[in-house]
């Protein structure tokens, strides 16, 4: 699955389209590298995300079936590190 849609399904970003820019601006890193919005995860890959005040990381666990997942499911799928 694409980082843009990852991140969008599992309710870390509220649109795709933010996925899209934050992946174009640079605050995005997959295992340590900075990561295009086409980029193709795998389980265990970690997503790290630079914010202004700090980072956050997340581990992929699995993928949704569906678009939208609620956010009571969301731990199924991704571990905040």
């Amino acid at each position: 699955m694409r980082v843009d849609k990852f991140l969008n399904s599992v309710n870390i970003t509220k649109r795709r389209a933010v996925s899209e820019d934050m992946c174009k601006s640079g605050v995005v890193y997959i295992n340590g590298a900075v990561a295009k919005a086409s980029k193709i995860l795998k389980i265990g890959d970690i997503i790290t995300i630079k914010f202004l005040e700090k980072d956050k990381s997340y581990q992929v666990l699995g993928f949704p079936a569906t678009k939208n997942t609620p956010k009571s499911e969301q731990e199924k799928y991704v571990k905040e590190l």
